[in-house]
């Protein structure tokens, strides 16, 4: 199935092959998709840019995740984007930070990507 929105999405990941999968998927169901590799980068890239979602993995060099949200959910011009948190990191007390700091959800790694699509889909629509 393909998205018709053609929405945007900021993907802060460091592992280039977890970046690559999303890429592909998420293109292939009508998103346009822009990549950061660190929590720095995604901050640079959204003084330009106005994605509709952020897709963030938590353990990252540089910014991690969990600084990064804190950072948007500051500022008023970012502080709305809905985040889905990406991420090894699987201990409840994690996931209870994640959410704490501003996530919509808490996926866990390795994921299903029809899951995320569906998160993805739910972030969006603000359910």
């Amino acid at each position: 199935m393909t998205d018709k929105t053609g929405q945007h999405v900021l993907i802060l990941e460091d592992d280039p092959s977890v970046q690559t999968l999303m890429r592909k998927q998420l293109t292939a169901h009508g998103f346009k998709v822009t990549i950061a590799t660190d929590g720095l980068d995604g901050l640079m890239k959204l003084e330009t840019l106005k994605p509709d979602i952020l897709l963030c993995d938590v353990m990252m060099p540089n910014l991690d995740g969990i600084e990064f949200v804190k950072a948007i959910k500051a500022n008023t011009a970012t502080q709305k984007i809905p985040v889905i948190f990406l991420t090894a990191k699987t201990d409840p007390r994690s996931m209870i930070e994640g959410i704490n700091v501003g996530a919509r959800f808490y996926v866990t790694k390795p994921f299903q990507i029809d899951d995320l699509l569906a998160k993805v889909r739910r972030a969006l629509s603000g359910k």
